[in-house]
């Protein structure tokens, strides 16, 4: 399978880049990473492309024509709403990824759109909900019902909770530039208690990394259980972690 990845440079992208680049050639062939820069993790890897993108708005026929064939895209991509203006957190969170879906639909017959989402996200946010809460989750809702108009598409919005590279040496190291002293003092504050009485938000990279990887290379279809939304299609963290038990169980 020949899978797009956005957000490779980042934290969660970088420990899917990871995990894809584990997979034996018979599920993933090839990774088309498409970004402004590329992530040290894929250099020298002859099962990686990277394609310079900057207008993520927009994919000309060129573009497409190099994507051909892709059967899926985790789309990693993303940005603290901390860090943009209101109207720039909305285009990056919700107006990427909708335009990315649509034009990733016309290149198989069947394509697997994965969003990285995150926990708290709510397409019906309260009085007191985050800001990023609401974004992400009516983005959640769009993908779902691009399927109705776009009949080879099938998305997933998977929601991590802390993200967690202790442990995971190749992506501490592609990150090491990355990580600001605030991000660092904080995972330090935060880790130890979410990783000892909060297991259900915990997200290692190496789990959230294979487990996005399953949901790209898996069958499409929707899941089932009380801890799923939007038809089985919207997976929280805590759903996420018990697919993947049963996953292991199951021998996928």
């Amino acid at each position: 399978m020949h899978v797009i990845l956005t957000g490779a440079t980042g934290l969660v992208g970088s420990g899917v880049l990871n995990q894809l680049l584990a997979q034996p050639a018979g599920r993933v062939s090839h990774i088309s990473i498409l970004g402004r820069n590329n992530s040290p993790l894929a250099e020298g890897k002859p099962n990686v492309t990277f394609i310079k993108h900057d207008d993520f708005l927009s994919y000309p026929p060129e573009l497409l024509e190099r994507l051909k064939g892709a059967e899926a895209c985790i789309w990693a991509l993303g940005i603290s709403q901390t860090q943009v203006s209101k109207e720039e957190y909305v285009e990056i969170t919700e107006g990427y990824s909708i335009a990315a879906a649509k034009a990733f639909s016309t290149l198989s017959d069947k394509f697997t759109f994965v969003y990285v989402s995150g926990e708290g996200a709510t397409p019906n946010p309260g009085p007191f909900s985050a800001y990023f809460a609401g974004v992400k989750g009516r983005t959640e809702l769009e993908l779902n019902a691009l399927m109705k108009e776009y009949p080879s598409l099938r998305t997933y919005s998977m929601r991590p909770g802390m993200v967690d590279p202790r442990g995971d040496p190749a992506v501490l190291a592609a990150q090491k530039d990355r990580r600001g002293a605030a991000f660092k003092t904080m995972e330090a504050v935060m880790s130890p208690i979410i990783r000892a009485t909060y297991a259900s938000m915990h997200s290692p990279t190496p789990w959230l990394g294979e487990f996005l990887v399953g949901l790209a290379t898996g069958d499409g279809e929707p899941f089932k259980g009380d801890d799923m939304e939007g038809d089985g299609r919207i997976l929280p963290n805590k759903a996420a972690r018990r697919i993947s038990k049963q996953w292991k169980k199951e021998g996928k």
